[in-house]
């Protein structure tokens, strides 16, 4: 995308945002009595709603209070409620519209000409009521049920941009607002925008201008003052030839080695390094789905389209020349090579991508570009779209804190058995509100593996206390059972677990997952009324991300890419920053590479681009004599100056290492 073009869809962009705010904040107040300032007027009062609106209205007041029992006030609750309605409503406008392009053909025209779109007026003549309404003078409404319609076929397959519990699917924008956005997004100045995938991550970029950033540096020279601001202030597209250099040196250069340099990366990697008569190190063979690769800062997924190109040309390699390496796919596929190229897009989204963002419309548009990039896949190998398997499962992360409610999550504790599980899965519950202001370089883990060493040390104390009771083995003092008795009723209950249970290794090893099989079952539950189904709903939703959450940094990767934050934490996280990465805490993104680079697996390689400041300030020298030359090994550097990250004043340098 030219310069030109880039500056005409940030005009644009900024435009559609503040229409789409300004909708939100006037039928909030003018019809469901939700002010700016945080004022809920009582709903007797509000006489103009239907009884389906009334509902509507009720579960807006839930979805606020969901926000406050995390922590927010009433007035923040409905800034952030405003801000989600419009990234929400524009990003899924530009799906459409990237889906509907001429290049793509997804689906028909549905935002192109608005109401004069073909795919509107297939709608009208599938559904003789919406018809009706369109003849009757309510076009408006039938075509808002038209866009919902959409919405709702693509739920399953981008849960992220069109999840069937956000309010954005009830509280659309004016009939006068959506026209206008829709006259923008069509503007001649950006026609060609939408062929392009890198649109959705200047999309991304755009959505919050340029003076926002400017006031937040002004007011907060010391740093981000929230998680929110932390966010925009680090948006900065990354350069597709950083994206393929990085990309190509890492995933690429380990399929390089794995296959002795016999690949066609060789020639469709043009920044691989290598050498012609290179003596390239040992490293075992893998089968494609076992390869992990995660950006745990990921933005609009830039770094995971990157990689998803070269492993589309891995899995089609390991079928054609490695066919030992697929034996149960190739099973699975009968032994067809078109049946397997079916498989791939949906493989590469279940098992090898992963990427994190503390923002939610960043893993909005992530999700839906990787969901784009299956798509163009499929049209790349001729698979007609009758023919493609849904793709459902992908794994693009909020990182953001478990949800709040302390009635519901206590009743869902309480219910788990063994107790022991209930038990640690509160604690985790409450570990996790840290992942607040620190996102993804919160080592859940860490804490995940010292509290279950110290429930199987308090098993072994409670079975040796309950021997030594029993006069069969008189091992402890007074003193000793009475504290080994206090520290069991304070803290772990394994009345109802065997004494062979709690000294078996297998099931404390299994005790781990299972505290996630319990965390993701608390989606199925519901009861009460319906407004209670819609808190319980919501509830579970944010316990399911902060499940998804917890999978992620439980896993070790084989290749971590990511263009990170840098300067300064939040001021919310920065005594947990230090208190967490003592050797890297003068620089955020100092503290991703040694949070992220201790996630690799061994051999694993880890590629970023950061400021350059780590390779000669005397405040980095922990990072570079203990994280860069002994933990991790640089193997490849290009020091790119000024100027890449679009707006950003930084001097940057893009780098490999690899774990030792």
């Amino acid at each position: 995308m030219n310069k030109p073009q880039r500056n005409a869809l940030r005009h644009v962009v900024t435009q559609c945002r503040v229409l789409l705010e300004r909708a939100a904040s006037e039928t909030l107040q003018g019809e469901f009595g939700i002010h700016p300032s945080g004022l809920l007027e009582p709903a007797e009062t509000l006489t103009h709603l239907s009884t389906e609106d009334a509902t509507y209205r009720a579960q807006l007041v839930v979805h606020l209070e969901h926000g406050m029992a995390a922590g927010a006030g009433v007035q923040s609750a409905v800034e952030l409620l405003r801000r989600e309605l419009a990234f929400t409503h524009l990003n899924r406008l530009c799906a459409i519209k990237l889906m509907e392009h001429e290049d793509r053909k997804l689906i028909r025209e549905a935002v192109g000409r608005g109401l004069d779109s073909q795919g509107f007026k297939f709608f009208l003549a599938d559904h003789p009521d919406q018809e009706a309404l369109w003849s009757g003078g309510q076009a408006d409404l039938a075509y808002r049920h038209f866009l919902e319609s959409i919405g709702s076929d693509f739920s399953r397959q981008i849960p992220a941009l069109f999840s069937a519990s956000d309010p954005a699917n009830r509280l659309f924008p004016a009939p006068r607002v959506l026209k206008m956005v829709l006259e923008l997004l069509g503007s001649p100045s950006i026609a060609e925008v939408w062929g392009q995938d890198a649109t959705l991550g200047w999309i991304y970029q755009y959505f919050t201008p340029k003076e926002q950033r400017d006031i937040a540096r002004k007011e907060s020279p010391s740093g981000p003052r929230d998680r929110y601001e932390l966010a925009f202030l680090n948006q900065f597209y990354t350069p597709d030839y950083v994206v393929s250099f990085l990309v190509e040196n890492t995933l690429g250069r380990m399929w390089f080695e794995m296959r002795r340099g016999q690949t066609a990366l060789r020639q469709q990697c043009r920044f691989l390094i290598f050498q012609p008569d290179e003596i390239l190190p040992e490293r075992e063979l893998r089968e494609p789905t076992s390869l992990k690769i995660i950006d745990p800062a990921c933005g609009s997924g830039h770094f995971l389209l990157g990689a998803f190109d070269l492993l589309w040309t891995i899995y089609l390699e390991a079928w054609d020349d490695c066919p030992a390496l697929l034996g149960e796919l190739r099973r699975e596929c009968g032994g067809e090579r078109r049946e397997f190229v079916k498989r791939v897009p949906g493989l590469i989204l279940e098992h090898n991508l992963f990427g994190i963002d503390i923002d939610a419309r960043a893993t909005q548009i992530a999700a839906l570009a990787l969901w784009l990039r299956a798509q163009r896949a499929f049209k790349e190998a001729d698979i007609d779209a009758k023919e493609r398997p849904a793709i459902t499962r992908g794994n693009v992360i909020v990182a953001e804190p478990m949800p709040g409610e302390a009635s519901l999550r206590d009743e869902f504790c309480g219910g788990l058995a063994p107790r022991i599980v209930g038990q640690l899965v509160e604690e985790t519950w409450h570990e996790l509100q840290k992942v607040e202001e620190l996102g993804s370089l919160f080592p859940i883990e860490r804490f995940i593996e010292k509290l279950l060493g110290e429930a199987r040390l308090a098993a072994r104390d409670s079975r040796d206390y309950a021997v030594s009771r029993g006069g069969q083995v008189g091992i402890f003092t007074r003193s000793e059972v009475d504290e080994i008795e206090g520290r069991q009723q304070k803290r772990f209950d394994f009345s109802d677990i065997g004494d062979e249970a709690r000294d078996d290794a297998e099931f404390w090893l299994q005790l781990e997952s299972r505290l996630l099989v319990e965390l993701q079952a608390l989606a199925a539950q519901s009861g009460g009324d319906a407004l209670e189904g819609f808190r319980r709903a919501l509830f579970a939703d944010d316990a399911a991300r902060g499940f998804a959450f917890v999978e992620a940094s439980l896993l070790f990767y084989d290749v971590v890419l990511m263009n990170p934050p840098f300067g300064a934490p939040s001021k919310g996280g920065k005594a947990d920053l230090e208190r967490l990465f003592p050797r890297t805490k003068n620089d955020i993104y100092a503290a991703f590479v040694e949070r992220w680079g201790l996630k690799l697996r061994r051999g694993g390689r880890l590629g970023a681009i950061t400021s350059r400041t780590g390779f000669f300030l005397t405040s980095f020298k922990a990072w570079r004599e203990e994280i860069l030359l002994r933990e991790l090994q640089p193997v490849a550097l290009a020091d790119l100056g000024a100027g890449v990250l679009d707006s950003a004043m930084v001097e940057t340098a893009a780098y490999v290492l690899e774990k030792q």
